[in-house]
């Protein structure tokens, strides 16, 4: 539950420099202050969360869906593409649960998790022993500092391009996980929810010319059994939780399908 991790990556979110995470409260050189909370986290949001952030309900639901295993072969293809980064930053990080794969598949690695959720970041605090965890909105500028961070993740998570460049070093590598139209398909055929756009992987690479450049993209496709319990937090710990969850869930063949995607920024000419 240390922000040590976070040493150098930092910024505060009132006037942009270098936090000092080593000093309780942490501060930065002009005196704004921000208390760690005693799960050990840090909130540099400078404001309430908004209405979508992730309820402490969701949260423990993706924690138990996580914990199952459901999603372990996502993790390790996202570890495999971090190969090299000494810093990682998770945007949208949850639970923390994909940072601490990338960390625990490189022992030389340091980890940010940063999410909106209050709940989240309370959990991702006590996800890796190399990890902090920090409350920020990724819809808004980065609390971190320009050039400090080797990748950025971005797992089912909203992205700011302009942002990840530049937080990124030249060279920095962008990992970014999306559903294709097969994910969960059945699920959602059978209880209605949430439609995937069918334009998805063409608007991120529009958002993503000018700032990264894409360097490739694997398939990530499986079936796996999963019991009552599971899709039921399948379903709670989303998007679709807000409307509530169906009442007639049943054990389920989970269809998994993603893209990862390998961005890179530009090298100095």
């Amino acid at each position: 539950m240390s922000l040590d991790a976070a040493r150098g990556v930092l910024a505060c979110p009132v006037c942009e420099q270098g936090l000092d995470v080593g000093e309780r409260p942490v501060r930065c050189p002009e005196g704004h202050a921000f208390d760690v909370a005693r799960q050990g986290y840090v909130n540099l949001l400078g404001q309430a969360p908004p209405a979508n952030a992730d309820t402490p309900a969701m949260v423990a639901a993706r924690d138990r869906v996580l914990t199952s295993g459901l999603y372990a072969p996502i993790a390790e293809q996202v570890a495999t593409r971090l190969w090299g980064a000494s810093v990682v930053l998770d945007v949208g990080a949850g639970t923390g649960y994909y940072l601490a794969a990338a960390l625990d598949a490189h022992p030389d690695a340091r980890g940010v998790a940063l999410d909106v959720s209050v709940a989240a970041a309370k959990r991702a605090a006590r996800a890796h022993g190399r990890a902090a965890s920090v409350v920020g909105d990724v819809w808004g500028r980065l609390p971190v500092r320009p050039r400090r961070v080797g990748a950025v993740l971005c797992v089912f998570a909203p992205r700011n391009m302009a942002e990840f460049a530049r937080v990124l070093v030249p060279g920095g590598l962008l990992v970014v996980v999306t559903p294709t139209a097969s994910h969960l398909a059945g699920l959602r055929e059978r209880h209605g929810l949430l439609g995937i756009e069918p334009d998805k992987d063409d608007r991120l690479l529009r958002s993503a010319s000018g700032y990264v450049e894409a360097v490739g993209r694997w398939t990530v496709e499986y079936a796996k059994p999963a019991s009552a319990g599971v899709v039921r937090d399948l379903i709670a710990m989303g998007p679709n939780a807000f409307h509530g969850v169906p009442d007639d869930v049943a054990p389920a063949d989970v269809d998994v399908s993603v893209h990862v995607w390998c961005f890179r920024t530009p090298l100095p000419v």
